[in-house]
């Protein structure tokens, strides 16, 4: 790999030998690892990427002995010669372990977890060994309940400690957890639970988000009424003393009364269910936004390895690490947070708006509790440049090493602001992967440079090329992303998919045998790095001209009239030909005008080409959003064109659809 330039050059590296993954080929070198010699011609990254595709059961292999995986009992083989990916091939068969259990190891003072929400002053400290008893309570109490392995276990529950104990307790039976977060309505959760017949669910009372308080037993009500599988309820008095009456609501009973232990100071001892490698851990979903979300149920083994390698190797994380990733637990990066309980670092959690009493709520935060990773959402980092917030003149931030952007391609302006405004010698890692794998295919890296607008690097073991239509193999263009071999997080199964055919068609139906994630992307042949260009089905093609809609997010809503922006293309009604059409979200106080549409068209001109430029521009008041927080194309896309969306549950502000219906503009084309 070269140099892309100083003017693109925004962070330095350690040294290769000073960091985790340096250890790691040491690790490679000695008789411990049981490797092959190819290991010792190892001395950048990039020798080390490509010797762990080529040699993909060597370094599973050597990453499960070096991050210290607790089994009971060990492997027979990592993985079968020559598996191919579309085949579910069987990871470290043999193998017996536990999900919990490898987390709650540690058993020690260190923090696990520290607990700030809105509304609430103090933080909460909970220590490994005080995890590991409350876990030992819950697990006790969903036993007492009836629960065995295989079992589901669901929370409709906010980021908070009680969340964390529930999911850990039900993995240590073998049960299955699943999890909606309390910002979902009704309809959007049972979407999701009809689908796999939860026997006990989590929830709470109420929360606080934004400034207000929102009762949550009414929804409640209203899934419980529509899942009689529930056999038991349990609610968290999450705010004190609010609609206190669980009369309503079938089978329900306060948290206190359910985990009370009655046999002895000590309860039931804790005990971890010995599971094969493959067998389920968590049921996550699809998005929703075109149909029923799709279950996806992602394996013990394949979670523990992924995040491990995910979390040590490329975040090169030690236990003097803690990590805040902003987020709820209805999307992966709450169970990619909780992947650092493996690794014995502190997870943060924080519920509540991160904008409120002020946008500094979250960097208070690093500097009370030396916070080392700081995740968020490339949104809420425009947010903050918008509002003029600038950290690095109010805040000490003297522990934060690390800052991690996912849920959308985290534009070029965005790092100039950062290390301008934040802090100039800290890791600015855009990572991006997705619920499909609860992990990363590209990701931070501690031994490669951060080049403005990329990111870093291919994750080790995960074999992404970027393919054009034709299914070659591209560098420096536009493709799609693929993954060519198999890789331990990939789902074991989506629930009721007996024969495999959705999970056939949802992953290897462009590409035959080969992963297509649905993301457009494009790799530098000089750094290394990575492009993320929007989704590949929501890709704009006029006059035969593939580019990704994040080339024109990252034009457009840099100019200082525009707060937002979606971009779809729009089909004649005889599928001739295809326009790119335009939505802007302006600014309070700006008018949309001729002079405007001039000023956007010339800027993506003169910065993209004239072939990018949108054949028709207009104004909206407001751009629809997924719950996770992702802007939804393909929905806009859809009522544009005169179709319904019948999913709006899966959206955070379903009415904004409404807006692009019957637009006299578009109409006739």
């Amino acid at each position: 790999m070269g140099d892309a330039g100083n003017d693109k050059l925004m962070w330095h590296p350690k040294k290769f030998k000073d960091t985790l993954i340096g250890e790691f080929v040491k690790f490679l070198e000695s008789p411990a690892s049981l490797c092959n010699e190819s290991s010792t011609k190892i001395a950048c990254y990039n020798d080390l990427y490509k010797w762990s595709l080529d040699n993909m059961a060597d370094f599973w292999g050597a990453v499960w002995k070096f991050c210290g995986v607790k089994a009971s009992r060990t492997y027979d083989r990592v993985l079968p010669p020559e598996a191919p990916i579309t085949s579910l091939p069987r990871w470290f068969e043999g193998s017996r372990l536990n999900y919990a259990e490898n987390a709650l190891h540690w058993n020690d003072d260190h923090v696990a977890l520290y607990f700030a929400r809105e509304g609430v002053g103090a933080v909460e400290r909970v220590t490994y060994a005080e995890l590991r008893r409350l876990v030992r309570k819950y697990a006790s109490a969903l036993r007492k309940a009836g629960v065995i392995t295989g079992d589901r276990v669901v929370g409709y529950i906010p980021n908070c400690v009680e969340a964390v104990a529930a999911m850990l307790s039900a993995s240590s039976i073998g049960a299955i957890w699943s999890c909606a977060s309390p910002d979902f309505g009704a309809s959007g959760v049972l979407d999701r639970f009809r689908q796999i017949s939860p026997k006990v669910l989590f929830s709470v009372n109420a929360i606080r988000y934004n400034g207000k308080l929102f009762n949550h037993l009414d929804k409640l009500q209203q899934v419980v009424q529509e899942l009689p599988c529930v056999e038991k309820v349990v609610v968290i008095n999450y705010v004190d003393g609010e609609h206190a009456d669980l009369s309503q609501i079938t089978n329900s009973i306060w948290l206190e009364e359910f985990i009370k232990i009655d046999c002895g100071e000590e309860g039931t001892p804790l005990t971890f269910e010995q599971l094969p490698f493959s067998h389920p851990l968590f049921i996550m979903y699809s998005s929703g936004t075109t149909g029923t979300p799709k279950c996806i149920v992602h394996s013990q083994g394949g979670v523990l390895l992924k995040h491990l390698e995910e979390h040590v190797l490329q975040g090169n994380t030690t236990r003097l690490d803690s990590m805040l990733y902003y987020t709820t637990t209805g999307w992966m990066m709450w169970n990619w947070l909780l992947g650092l309980l493996p690794v014995g670092a502190t997870c943060v959690l924080y519920d509540g708006s991160p904008l409120v009493p002020s946008a500094d709520v979250l960097w208070n935060l690093v500097d009370e509790l030396k916070i080392t990773v700081l995740g968020t959402g490339a949104k809420w980092l425009s947010v903050l440049e918008d509002r003029g917030v600038r950290p690095k003149e109010t805040h000490k931030l003297t522990s934060l090493h690390s800052i991690l952007s996912t849920g959308s391609p985290l534009k070029p302006e965005s790092y100039e602001y950062v290390y301008r405004n934040i802090k100039s010698d800290v890791l600015l890692g855009s990572i991006t992967g997705g619920t499909d794998i609860v992990g990363c295919f590209a990701a931070q890296n501690w031994t490669v440079p951060v080049y403005k607008g990329e990111i870093q690097s291919r994750n080790l073991g995960c074999a992404m090329e970027c393919w054009d239509e034709n299914g070659e193999a591209v560098l420096d263009q536009s493709g799609e992303l693929v993954i060519t071999k198999p890789f331990p997080s990939m789902p074991v199964f989506f629930w009721n998919d007996q024969d495999g055919s959705r999970y056939q068609s949802a992953y290897f139906k462009k590409y035959p045998g080969i992963w297509s994630h649905g993301d457009f992307c494009q790799i530098s042949s000089v750094t290394g790095g990575i492009k993320m260009l929007g989704r590949s089905d929501g890709i704009l093609n006029p006059n035969g001209v593939r580019f990704g809609s994040a080339e024109i997010y990252s034009i457009v809503e840099e100019l200082k009239e525009v707060q937002d922006s979606v971009c779809i293309a729009q089909r004649k009604k005889d599928n001739s030909e295809e326009r790119v059409v335009l939505f802007v979200k302006l600014w309070k106080g700006v008018e949309f005008s001729a002079l405007l549409v001039k000023l956007i068209q010339s800027t993506i001109r003169q910065k993209l080409s004239a072939r990018h430029v949108p054949a028709v521009v207009l104004s909206t008041a407001e751009i629809p959003y997924t719950l996770s927080g992702k802007k939804v194309e393909l929905a806009v896309r859809d009522v544009v064109a005169g179709k319904a969306v019948s999913h709006r549950a899966a959206f955070s502000n379903p009415q904004s659809l409404d807006l692009f219906a019957n637009i006299p503009e578009l109409q006739g084309y």
